[in-house]
């Protein structure tokens, strides 16, 4: 009997989970449509250009439909279950409420994972749309006259860049040994060209190395490549590729760069946090949801989805406020994206413990 019912709860569930997960990223399509329709029609992209980009994009919206879809299958699935006493038969055979949820938590655990691959998919089909829609064009590849601070102590001076075309000119770079500022080397080239399979190849400048014991070794060099540089060109932008187009470790290497710039990089951070924490969310808003679709002395099914569907505005309200927290500083990035999932997962062990099982 206990197979029969986990099976009924949970093809009960899954039917109205991937009904919503699939028809929520329409809406969501159309609402980004009907935001950006002119520009795209400025920038004369075609229909099927279009199209091919919001293909791209799914499975973001995917990820983003989890935790609605999750919410709204659970609600329906107990709620259902509560109206037609399946719930209170499943109690009389000695089948606990918690034991009835235990597929349930199964699937949040399973969806989790799925929600935290599709985070690995998501930044790679995003850059792809990017390039169909001729967004990566219309950012600003080029920055004049900075000083940019790198790993392993170096510091670069650098007249010009083009990220796209993959060079600096007349570079100054002063390596220091970290923590007692000695100089370890000087470098200088005219050009510096970028290759993703061997790395910066510097030409025309001079190189000097400063021994410990004070002597100097210098020499003039046409062309040179050096280990050890694992900056790339798109790490010496001021406006850098948008977090949604970046996988977890990429935003964490950039807030890295960014705060030995001397830039705060607490968005960046909370962002990076939050890659993990909106998947998660599915598990969290499903165990949040399950006690209560179970209320029906105070409205029935009614009172169960309004009440839930609240619950989840208010979660994503908070997600918002949190996360304006910590971009501000005011709240430790860590504590800013994962409060939300803390809360509501302690309220949701709450409400499972008041129902009668």
């Amino acid at each position: 009997m206990i197979r029969i019912l986990d099976r009924l709860v949970a093809r009960s569930f899954l039917r109205i989970f991937v009904a919503v997960a699939l028809g929520a990223p329409i809406l969501f399509i159309l609402a980004d449509l009907t935001e950006n329709l002119e520009g795209y029609l400025d920038l004369e992209l075609s229909g099927l250009s279009i199209a091919t980009a919001y293909l791209y994009t799914m499975p973001q919206f995917i990820q983003w439909a989890f935790p609605v879809a999750g919410l709204v299958a659970v609600v329906f699935t107990i709620q259902t279950m509560t109206l037609h006493r399946e719930i209170v038969a499943a109690k009389a055979g000695g089948i606990s409420f918690h034991r009835l949820m235990l597929p349930l938590v199964g699937l949040g655990l399973f969806l989790t994972v799925v929600a935290l691959g599709l985070s690995a998919v998501v930044p790679r089909a995003n850059r792809i749309a990017s390039q169909i829609r001729q967004e990566e064009e219309r950012r600003n590849d080029f920055r004049g006259f900075f000083s940019y601070q790198g790993e392993g102590g170096r510091n670069f001076n650098i007249r010009s860049m083009s990220a796209a075309e993959g060079t600096l000119n007349e570079v100054v770079v002063q390596t220091v040994e970290p923590g007692s500022n000695r100089p370890v080397d000087h470098l200088t080239a005219q050009v510096v060209r970028y290759d993703p399979t061997v790395g910066w190849t510097f030409n025309e400048g001079y190189y000097r190395v400063f021994m410990e014991d004070g002597a100097e070794l210098a020499f003039e060099y046409q062309t040179l490549q050096t280990r050890g540089f694992t900056e790339r060109p798109e790490d010496f932008l001021e406006d850098p590729k948008d977090p949604e187009e970046m996988t977890f470790q990429e935003m964490g290497r950039l807030a890295d760069i960014m705060e030995r710039s001397g830039n705060e990089p607490h968005k960046l951070r909370v962002d990076r946090q939050e890659k993990l924490a909106i998947p998660v969310a599915t598990l969290v808003i499903i165990l949040f949801g399950a006690p209560l679709a179970t209320n029906t002395k105070r409205g029935g099914t009614a009172y169960g989805i309004g009440v839930a569907l609240i619950s989840t505005i208010l979660y994503m309200l908070l997600f918002r406020i949190s996360g304006a927290f910590g971009e501000t500083g005011a709240l430790d990035f860590m504590v800013a994206a994962w409060l939300p999932n803390l809360l509501f997962f302690g309220a949701g062990m709450f409400f499972l413990l008041r129902v009668r099982t």
